[in-house]
């Protein structure tokens, strides 16, 4: 699975842009957690989890975010 979505970042105290709200899909998902980030050689990817309670997984190339993972709360 991997959607186009929307993100706004936060530059923290380093400039690493950071994920604080995203959409895909018509909805609008508040980051309430970052539970992990990490780089590949081709992107940077982002495990949150939403106000929603579910997890996700964003990667950004470039600029282009896509939603790779998202597995809803039980």
């Amino acid at each position: 699975m991997s959607l186009e979505a929307r993100v706004e970042c936060h530059a923290g105290h380093r400039g690493e842009e950071t994920p604080r709200r995203f959409s895909f899909g018509g909805r609008v998902i508040e980051v309430v957690e970052v539970i992990d980030a990490w780089l590949a050689p081709d992107h940077r990817y982002f495990k949150l989890r939403g106000d929603d309670g579910a997890s996700y997984i964003l990667r950004n190339q470039a600029g282009c975010w896509e939603l790779t993972m998202y597995d809803r709360a039980r």
